[in-house]
Order: C-alpha cells, then structure tokens, then sequence
C-alpha cells in the first residue's frame, strides 16, 4: 500500500452500505452489520482476510429509507470513505450479527461498479491525499483565513468544557497537533449534528468547500452552549454533564459527543433496567450476580463490546420466570375424560398421568418426573404429551433433540464465546413464561437433570423441580445408561389392526377432512375400506402413513367436488337442463357434479392409490422344505421374518447370508449343532452319521438390505433347517421366536407384544414363544389373544411338534430336558 508518491487506497474496494450514520476520515464510528451482503463482507473479507489490505474497505452511506430497504442494490452515493477494520464482534443475540469498529481513511469516489454479488466492489478513485495528514506547508489566502477561523472557533468550544476531564485536556491537546486539513472532519464528527449535514460535508471534495461547510455547524453548537449556560443556573459539575461520550472514538484520538440526551437516555434505560432486576424475584444467588453485572455496565462506555454483551444477559436474566408458573387443574375425573377424547388405547400412559395428578393432588411440593415414552414412530408420544399439557393447564414446549451432538446446544455456551446464548432449556423456559411448564423432549439423547440445573450461558443455577420432563424414543438402546437411569421408562406398542380402524375413524378422518375443506356429507370412508387401507397399503407399528393415505383420498375427492361447484355456479340454469339430457351432458364432455356423498369402496381404492403395495405372501413363500417364519422387533415395530435353507453337495460348510450380526451367526451355528448331535433322534441322517457329511448349507434372511441381529431367531433357525434335512414342510401359518442353548433349551427374549401383533397382522394362527414369556401376554388386547394359538415352548422339541403337522416324531423316546435357568 505504501510507495514513494504516498500512501495509496486499493483501485478497488468492497463496499459496506451502513444506515447507523456518515463515516468521515479522521473519525472512529462503530456500524452494525446485518444483512446479507454486508454480512457476507465480513465473512468473506475480513475475517479471512491475513494482510493489512484486506482490512480496508469503503464505507457508502445508505440514503435510502431502511424501512422500505430490500433485497435489490440499493443506488450508491457517488462518494463514500474508505476506512480500516480495527474490530470485528459477532453476536447471535437477538439475531445473526457483527459489530465493526471502523477508523475512516481518506474520501473515494465510485467509477465503476464491478459486481454486486456477494456484495458490492466498485472501481474507486481516492480524492484525499493521506499523506497531507502528517505533511504539507501552511494554506494561505482564503483557504488559510478560513483554517484559522475554523481553529479558532474549535478552540473556543472546547474552552467552554471543564479541563478537568481528562478527555476534554486530550481533545485540547489534539487541536494543536491534529493538521489543520482534518479538523473540519474530525469536529463534524463529534459535535451534535444530523446525518445529512455530515453527507454534505463528506461530499465537500474541496477543502475550502469543506471548511464553508463544517464552520457554521461548529458556530452553531458554540452558540447552543451559551445559551444553555446563560438559562440555568451554574453548579460545578454543569459542564461534565454536557459532555457526553458518544460510541467510537478520534482517529488518533478518541471521539466525543456534545449530546446530552444521549447520556440522559441510557442513564434511563440502566435505572429501568435495574428496576427490573430487583422485582424478577430471583433466587439470592441470581440477584447477587446480576447486581454485579448491573454495576460494571454503568462503569462501563458504551463504546465497549462488552457493554452490549452484559446489557444482553441481564436483559436475558430479568425476562426469565424465576416464580412465574401456572396452576395445576387436579381434576382425575376431567383428565380421564380428556385423555380418552384425545387417544384411544394406550391405557399404560393414561393411567401413569392419572397417577401424577392423584399424588399431586395430596402432595403438593412434588418434584417433577421424566417420564420417557418408548415406542414405534407414528404412535402418538408427542401428541401425547401435549394432552397432558391440556389436562394440567400447563404450558408445552417441545425441544427437537434429533442431531444434537453438542452439550452447549442444551446447556448454553459461556459468555467467554462470540456469539454466545441460552441452551435451549433456558431459552424453552423463556418462551414458555413459566418455571413449570411441559417440556417434550423429542428424539432424546442426552439431558441430565438436577434440581440445580446451571446453563452456561446463565452461570446460575435455575431450580427445575417443577418441570415436566416427557422424553420420547424409538429405542433405549442408544440412550446413555446414565441418562436411562434417571428416567421411568413406559413402552408404547404398535397398534392392532382394531385400534387402528377406531384411531382412523376417530381422529383422523375427521382431522383429515377439515384439513381439505370437506364435510362428512361430501366424503365416506367405510370401515372395510379402512381395513383394506391398513392392510394393503401401510405395514406399519403407527399410523403415520395410514393418515397420509387417508389425506390422498381426500385430495382426490378435493378435485371432482371443486369441478362440481364450478359447473353449477356457472351456469344453474343449463346445469338442470343438463340433468333432464344426460345423455347430451356425455356427448358434450363437460363433467356432472358427483353425487353426494362420495364412498370409497374397493375400486375406487385401487383407482385413487394404485394396486396394493403389500401382499399377504406367507402361504406362497412356504411350498418348499426349507423355509420358517420368525418374529423380528425393530424400532419401527413387530416384523415378520423369513428363513430360507437350502443343501448341495459339498464339504459340509456353512454359508450364512443377510447382512447377519455375530449374535445371529452364533444362533445359526447353534442350531447346526444341535442338529447334528440329534440327527439319529429325528432321523435326519440320511444314511450316515452326520447329515452335513458331503453336503453344503446356506442359510438366507431376505431383505439383505436391513441388518439384523440378536438371539431371538434361534428356534426359527432350527425349524428351518430341520425341515431342510427332513423334507418336511413347515406350517404356513406358524410364526416362532426364541433364544436356544447347546441342550435344546428356549430361552425367554424381548417385544413379545410388537412380536405378536406382527404376525397378528400377517394373519398368522399359531405362534410359538418361549414358557417363560407366558407373562408378556398379558399386555396384549384380549381380541388379539383370542385370534391366535399360543404355544409355550421350553424345548426344542416342543418347538418342532407344533411347527409341524402332525408333530415331528422321533425315532425313539429322549428325556425330557428341564430349564433350571
């Protein structure tokens, strides 16, 4: 930048356009940037940027109004200031911002604008010489007369302040020192006047012009004093307070304001604000360190980055609901019937908030629970919550935590930190207005909670006690033990098929018909058709999908009655000629209106979805030896699982293929050697002491997309590849799951609801589960139990003879094996 004709601004320059003001060389302004183009700037220019040259750029006033402002470039003032980087504060409270300490240079004039995306640079022409700051000989003539009269007038002004300020000696002593060329700026600058006055001196190119310009502004303020000094009576300290520091400073030295207003206002909003400090009624610990922030921002200028940080958090601290909270509605009778107006089913998670509201009720002081609600998506766990929130009169807040992998996204980041804030408790808990509201935590993943409960951000503990905590999830099996610990964990199953025709008949259809502007009148769905819907076109735990399918039906119908209303509100008198010449209505192709209501039957089912996306493919995938249904639970719920088996000549190996676990590969292993050490009971031999002698097993799980693992396809494994070697079919209607041992032991295992409801849906009549899961049955709709035959297996043997017709018999009789486990 330096070179032996002086120093020199860059030919071209990114261009920052500011409403806070005009910059002028020689001063120091502080300028907030928010909008897209001068935030990009920043980004692109001055934060990465790594020479001095990077952190010059040119400073245009915006004249246009903000208030009509856009997204279009807005015209350019034709002179602008170029200007060093001196600061750059970023801040996301209380929107994406930066705060730019900017020191002006020289004046420019734009020649030609190069581009305005991602923000403005424009070929500039510098109009002031740098170096006549620190050289050049004394003016003369005119020019000189008036340098002496602007000097002396300045001086005169500041003769009039107290000299005891240190800051006033140091503006005294900079009018000695600063060149005469640069005191019209630099006064402008500082004393009270409008922007657009400021406009006119910047525009002034000409130094004579601009000392014409600034004089009168400068006689101006001079005149003000005396009149203010003459209409109130003198005390000692009359002058400091007509001294005001305004935010920025002097290039070299700093910059005043001869505002009063300016300090009386903040002085204001300070006392307001500690006003609201004392009456937020916070805790003694809070209040102590608030009073102690309160106390830095009045030492503290407002020139200061820090002033607006501190000024943020106490604003932050006086708008939460320290003893703010709403009264619990106790009334079990009133909840139990707005809980079963709003849900069907889930009696489990009806019965645990009634059982909230009854110790509540004879005990006050209780503290609140996390309650964590465990299921498939689609259940209703989030809606859920929010009736509980309708039955406590609470307010509700859900808190996404889906891809949270940071603790200061919940906890708040320290104010150590640019751009630091609230965690999303804290921030729920101002939303909210209450210190006892219904906080969802949705997809939860961490979250430790204590009665002292300190955010970051806050650094004061802020009493949780009286927050709900509802938490959902697909699975606990990524959840922290430690987070686990602390929460009561309640399954929520997948719905059977009845529930989901009562919940499709209930809720959804009508939610689904209001959405699209239809009336029962206009639109049914029978109950057949729902079934259909549910079984052919969803296979889901839930009922997401059946409502988006429920939400296409309407969209269709949408359409014939909208082409309905437009023929008869266009002509109603053609319309009824139509009716009695319907053969004329065809022939002409203009559509009649549908009669009402429209019923979805079965081919218009077809017509509106398409064919059926889901088969019943059970009996027709079960023709040959060799393949057995499991029952597999995944986070979305129960599934149908099958096995597939097949020999060939070989060296007796074994190949497993599915995408399988370790666990997986172990049942599979398992179930090989137990049949191998009981080939001669089950006649499996074939003629030879190992069945597996000259022969290759595979064994298949389809879907090899999806990963599967765990214990529970021991015993399907077994039957599997016992009707391999037997070449014996399996029943087509006989689901198994159970965990088997070297001794032909089952084992108990887990989801034996979602389990049974699957092959519930799958149409299945038989199901066999381990002895010891007898107990799990109880959680399953009596309708349910009575549609399927249980059989309760503690042996693999047991197993075998109801997987088959008639039995699998034995070559001889074998002890029977007893579980001790």
């Amino acid at each position: 930048m330096s070179s032996n004709s002086g120093i020199q601004i860059p030919s071209r320059l990114p261009l920052l356009c500011t409403d806070d003001g005009v910059l002028l060389p020689g001063s120091t302004m502080r300028i907030s940037v928010d909008t897209a183009r001068n935030m990009q700037l920043v980004k692109s220019r001055l934060l990465k940027g790594t020479s001095l040259k990077s952190t010059i750029i040119g400073v245009i006033p915006n004249t246009r109004d903000p208030v009509h402002d856009s997204d279009e470039l807005p015209s350019l003032h034709s002179i602008g200031t170029a200007g060093l980087a001196v600061q750059v504060v970023g801040s996301n409270w209380p929107k994406p911002h930066y705060t730019l300490l900017i020191t002006g240079l020289c004046r420019f004039r734009v020649t030609q604008l190069l581009r305005e995306r991602p923000f403005p640079v424009a070929e500039v022409e510098q109009l002031d010489k740098l170096e006549q700051y620190t050289e050049g000989d004394q003016a003369d003539g005119e020019l000189g007369e008036l340098s002496l009269r602007f000097h002396q007038a300045a001086v005169q002004l500041v003769g009039m302040l107290d000299m005891s300020v240190p800051v006033v000696a140091k503006l005294r002593r900079l009018l000695d020192s600063l060149p005469r060329e640069t005191l019209p700026d630099v006064l402008a600058s500082m004393i009270r006047t409008s922007n657009k006055e400021k406009l006119q001196v910047l525009d002034a190119v000409d130094l004579e012009e601009r000392f014409k310009k600034a004089l009168p502004l400068l006689t101006r303020q001079i005149e003000g004093l005396k009149l203010l000094q003459k209409t109130r009576k003198r005390r000692p300290d009359d002058d400091k307070r007509v001294l005001a520091i305004r935010k920025g400073g002097v290039f070299p030295g700093r910059q005043f304001s001869l505002d009063e207003e300016a300090e009386d206002e903040d002085g204001d909003d300070t006392a307001m604000l500690e006003k609201k400090v004392k009456a937020a009624a916070m805790p003694e610990a809070a209040l102590r360190v608030c009073l102690k922030e309160l106390k830095r921002l009045k030492k503290m200028p407002q020139s200061m980055p820090e002033h607006a940080l501190t000024r943020n958090y106490l604003e932050m601290m006086v708008e939460l609901p320290w003893s703010k909270s709403t009264t619990d509605c106790l009334d079990i009778r009133a909840a139990r019937v707005l809980l079963d107006n709003d849900h069907y089913a889930m009696e489990k998670l009806k019965r645990r908030v009634l059982e909230y509201l009854a110790v509540r009720q004879l005990k006050s002081t209780l503290k609140g629970p996390i309650l964590c609600f465990v299921g498939p998506p689609g259940v209703g766990k989030t809606s859920v919550g929010r009736s509980i929130a309708r039955t406590l009169g609470r307010e509700f807040h859900r808190i996404a935590l889906g891809g949270v992998c940071d603790h200061s996204d919940i906890r708040g980041h320290r104010r150590t930190y640019v751009g630091s804030m609230p965690g999303r408790i804290i921030n729920g808990l101002k939303t909210a207005g209450v210190n006892n509201p219904i906080f969802l935590l949705d997809e939860v993943d961490k979250l430790g909670k204590s009665p002292d409960f300190t955010d970051h951000y806050l650094n004061v503990p802020f009493d949780l006690s009286q927050v709900l905590f509802i938490a959902t999830a697909n699975t606990t099996a990524t959840i922290p033990p430690a987070l686990l610990d602390r929460m009561e964990v309640l399954q929520v199953p997948g719905y059977t098929q009845e529930e989901k025709v009562e919940i499709a008949h209930r809720h959804l259809i009508p939610h689904q018909l209001e959405q699209h502007g239809l009336t029962p009148q206009q639109l049914q769905i029978p109950q057949d058709t729902t079934k259909d819907i549910i079984s052919k076109y969803t296979r889901e735990a839930g009922v997401r999908s059946l409502e988006r399918k429920i939400g296409a039906i309407c969209r269709a119908v949408a359409v014939k009655v909208a082409e309905g209303h437009k023929v008869s509100r266009a002509d109603l008198t053609h319309y009824e000629n139509l009716r009695t010449h319907m053969h004329m209505l065809e022939d002409s192709g203009i559509a009649s209106p549908p009669e009402m209501p429209i019923v979805i039957d079965h081919i218009a089912l077809k017509d509106i979805l398409g064919p059926p996306v889901f088969e019943m493919e059970v009996s027709e995938r079960l023709t040959l030896p060799g393949v057995a249904i499991g029952l597999a639970w995944t986070p979305m719920g129960g599934e149908i699982m099958f096995v597939e088996a097949s020999r060939m000549e070989g060296e007796g190996q074994l190949t497993l293929t599915g995408q399988l676990g370790d666990v997986m590969k172990e049942s599979a292993h398992l179930a090989i050697s137990w049949l191998r050490s009981n080939a001669k009971t089950y006649l499996l031999t074939n003629g030879s002491a190992d069945p597996l002698e000259g022969t290759d097993i595979h064994l298949h799980f389809p879907a090899g997309a999806v990963t599967k693992d765990g214990p529970s396809a021991g015993v399907t494994i077994v039957t599997c590849l016992a009707s391999l070697l037997s070449g014996r079919l399996v029943r087509s209607d006989v689901a198994m799951t159970g965990e088997i041992t070297l001794r032909g032991l089952v084992l108990p295992v887990g989801g034996i609801k979602d389990k049974v409801l699957a092959a519930h849906r799958a149409n299945l009549k038989r199901v066999i589960v381990p002895k010891r899961n007898e107990k799990d049955l109880e959680e399953i709709p009596a309708h349910v139990r009575a549609d399927l035959d249980f059989v309760f297996a503690s042996t693999l043997d047991e197993v075998l003879k109801a997987a088959f017709d008639g039995g699998f018999p034995a070559a001889v009789s074998h002890a029977q094996v007893v579980s001790k486990l």
